[in-house]
């Protein structure tokens, strides 16, 4: 199977680092010019971040495919990024976990959450609380691997909800895999209908 989703094509579907037309963070800059082992690293670093901190796309860690310089082909690059992501992402996501273990003991931070004026947390939580229920750990894999989406909500949603965390850790790194694979299809997608 054809990973490859050539740079320009993909650029114009997430975005490019240079032209995005929002003011980038040092870290999303030192993905978008990640190169070699060390640039592997920083996607591992960024992705952990974003699964329990920052609300910053995890999309933009596709960006450096064909100049990560790693030895490896294109498609290589992209196995390597996805792989190396998917567990930054899983083991932030552990972060997050026990973050909400211990929150659901704090019963007031859960309130404060729950009363935010912002809709889309009360929405995301319902829709994956409602997967999670209906689905248990494949639910969150499925909510994690819709592209754009900030699943730092979703993954802080399904923490009220379980207590294990391997399974927790496994379904988040097979939701940001999936995730990333998703997006490469449909920029792929995109491309064929252009």
């Amino acid at each position: 199977m054809d990973l490859v989703v050539p740079t320009t094509a993909f650029i114009a579907f997430i975005g490019d680092c240079t032209t995005a037309g929002t003011p980038l963070s040092p870290l999303e800059e030192a993905v978008c010019t990640a190169t070699g082992p060390t640039g592997l690293g920083i996607i591992a670093v960024y992705s952990f971040l974003i699964a329990f901190i920052l609300p910053l796309p995890s999309e933009v860690v596709l960006v450096p495919a064909e100049t990560l310089r790693l030895g490896l082909s294109t498609n290589g690059n992209l196995v390597a990024i996805i792989l190396v992501s998917g567990l930054g992402k899983a083991f932030g996501s552990l972060v997050a976990f026990h973050i909400g273990q211990e929150a659901k003991e704090y019963g007031p931070l859960v309130r404060w959450i729950k009363r935010s004026r912002f809709n889309i947390i009360e929405w995301s939580e319902k829709k994956t609380v409602q997967l999670a229920q209906k689905y248990g750990y494949i639910g969150l894999a499925l909510a994690l691997c819709v592209p754009f989406f900030p699943d730092t909500i979703s993954i802080y949603a399904f923490t009220v909800l379980e207590r294990d965390y391997y399974r927790f850790g496994a379904a988040t790194f097979f939701g940001s895999a999936g995730r990333l694979v998703v997006t490469l299809a449909l920029a792929g997608g995109t491309l064929v209908l252009l």
